[in-house]
């Protein structure tokens, strides 16, 4: 069976959907028949990201606010019918020195990439129960699995959305409806951009998540890592003496640059102590 078979016709929901890995997600299961509603809170730019690629639902998303996310959920049952999939793409990855990471940035990281997860899980879980079945995909990273200096709090964040994830997966394991993680490496989008990625490793591309997708979509499963081979890398730290382990966690390593999307005068104050400027 291929998976324009299983996934054509499915409504599916992707946040964080305007570009990159949302965007690539979209596009692929839009060209695999399924009924795609992205959301984003950039409004402009999923304005832009829906009519290219013509769908019939697109909007401004907050994924960390209740009401907003649940009348967006409505939007879309309203005009495309029931939400098989959803697919909780939508993070943010500002780097640094811990220690000078800013309150609002440490705040903003856990609202999007944990709240805003647990919220749309909850809100799909609503919907999907009661009809016993559905799939709600939550784009993790291996950096939840994998110690990154640099990336403590969005360490943090993607920990506990595979928690979360599993937890879900067993709490409703006879319900119909399953929960699966994606676990990208470093991956070719603006969220990166700064950064060279992991030391002698390739990074992923949109398109790898993408089609991860949708395999899981056609065949629910636990998580995918992507690529493999930086899933194998991380999982071997298992079985790794504890300084080779921590010698690959530098390789991953981003404490030197801030990508600070949320308080650009905090990004510069850490660029001039970084150059010891002050």
């Amino acid at each position: 069976m291929t998976l324009a078979t299983v996934i054509s016709g499915k409504v599916v929901v992707i946040t964080g959907g305007a570009r990159g890995i949302g965007l690539a997600t979209a596009r692929r299961l839009r060209d695999l028949g399924a009924q795609v509603a992205i959301g984003d809170v950039d409004e402009a730019k999923v304005k832009e990201s829906g009519a290219e690629l013509g769908l019939e639902v697109f909007g401004k998303l907050d994924v960390t606010d209740p009401d907003g996310f649940s009348a967006f959920l409505d939007e879309v049952e309203r005009r495309l019918g029931p939400v098989d999939v959803l697919v909780n793409n939508a993070g943010i990855m500002p780097a640094g020195a811990f220690d000078q990471e800013p309150e609002r940035v440490t705040r903003r990281i856990l609202d999007i990439n944990v709240y805003g997860v647990a919220l749309g899980s909850k809100l799909a879980a609503q919907r999907m129960l009661p009809r016993g079945k559905g799939t709600v995909i939550n784009i993790a990273s291996l950096a939840g699995e994998a110690t990154t200096p640099g990336l403590a709090t969005y360490c943090a964040s993607k920990a506990a959305v595979l928690a979360l994830t599993d937890t879900l997966r067993l709490e409703y394991h006879e319900s119909g409806v399953h929960f699966c993680s994606v676990l990208p490496t470093f991956t070719n989008t603006e969220l990166i951009a700064g950064t060279q990625g992991a030391k002698g490793l390739k990074n992923a591309e949109p398109g790898d998540i993408a089609e991860a997708v949708a395999k899981l979509i056609a065949q629910p499963r636990r998580r995918v890592a992507v690529t493999r081979l930086a899933g194998l890398l991380v999982a071997s730290q298992h079985y790794m003496p504890r300084r080779a382990s921590e010698a690959l966690g530098r390789a991953f390593g981003l404490e030197h640059v801030f990508l600070d999307e949320v308080d650009q005068d905090a990004r510069r104050a850490y660029e001039q102590r970084a150059r010891g400027l002050d």
